[in-house]
């Protein structure tokens, strides 16, 4: 399809690097931005196809004159910049349904754990506190709890299917209503948050989600309610989160993402009603390795045709 250069934006799986390097001879983008302007300077004309894990901004899309594919590790792409993609036709692929069992393993891992307190429990054995005579306190079972998933697509149904067999009652909120399940439909995150012990964000990021969950649903959620995140920290106003936390307006978290990793708010780290993951939401050696094989499959498929295995529809 085409006879430019390939080139490898950030750091990229294992097996994703080694076919980069040796089938195709891929160019790597520098991370500094000194060398970055001048390799651009040189090579960017030659650029036809970019991989990436570390998104593409609208300067370095506008670095590479030639470009015609951005084949992305990992199903969101909202550190793509898209609507610099649109005008000049340039397509984009991502790594969807392989992901999906992973993470909705930890959501529902996640959740857990902030019920139950596995991961405070275990800190707790570990200070030596069980063994000096004190009691651990209760915490909440999950078992039969109202569960409103934020975003019914691939993860969430994933998600849900797995609540129905803890007895869970689950509704949803999505931008319009999906008429094959029957769950609860929820007309705005708000609504969910009401009628929830517990909401779980799958929802894309990008503008049209930032801080979906607003100091609002926080409040609608309440000081016995539970948010769960597995989407992206921009989804979530973390400032309404952390204060919302650190006062006991809601009940706890569970959070795999945040709004600029990996720093995490320090507030966060003393309390016991937190479960703080370092975004491992896909972080498996079989999902990893699967979303590997499927960039490598999309990049085969553009070469030899011009089309992907899993287009993004721009």
């Amino acid at each position: 399809m085409t006879d430019g250069a390939i080139l490898q934006v950030g750091g990229l799986h294992p097996t994703v690097e080694r076919e980069l390097a040796t089938t195709y001879g891929a160019l790597r983008l520098p991370p500094e931005p000194g060398d970055a302007a001048a390799f651009l300077a040189e090579h960017g004309p030659d650029v036809t196809v970019a991989v990436t894990s570390a998104g593409m901004d609208a300067a370095l899309i506008g670095a590479l004159p030639r470009l015609a594919a951005v084949i992305n590790l990992g199903v969101g792409y909202d550190a793509v910049d898209v609507a610099a993609l649109k005008p000049r036709g340039i397509v984009l692929s991502n790594t969807p349904d392989v992901l999906t069992d992973c993470v909705a393993d930890l959501a529902v891992g996640g959740l857990i754990d902030v019920f139950r307190g596995m991961s405070a429990g275990d800190r707790f054995v570990r200070r030596g506190e069980w063994a000096a005579g004190r009691k651990f306190p209760l915490r909440r079972r999950v078992s039969g709890t109202r569960v409103g998933i934020l975003g019914l697509g691939r993860i969430g149904r994933a998600i849900a299917h797995r609540l129905e067999a803890f007895g869970c009652t689950i509704s949803y909120h999505n931008r319009r209503r999906v008429d094959d399940v029957a769950y609860a439909y929820a007309a705005s995150p708000v609504e969910l948050a009401r009628g929830a012990d517990a909401v779980v964000v799958v929802t894309p990021g990008g503008p049209g989600t930032q801080a979906l969950v607003s100091a609002e649903v926080i409040a609608a959620l309440g000081p016995s309610g539970y948010l769960v995140n597995v989407a992206r920290g921009s989804v979530v106003d973390q400032d309404a989160l952390v204060a919302a936390l650190t006062s006991g307006a809601l009940g706890g978290a569970a959070l795999d993402v945040f709004t600029d990793e990996p720093r995490v708010p320090e507030e966060l780290f003393a309390l016991d009603n937190v479960v703080l993951l370092p975004h491992i939401g896909s972080a498996t050696v079989e999902t990893r390795e699967a979303m590997a094989q499927l960039v490598i499959r999309n990049l085969e498929r553009f070469l030899a045709d011009g089309t992907l295995v899993t287009p993004v529809p721009l």
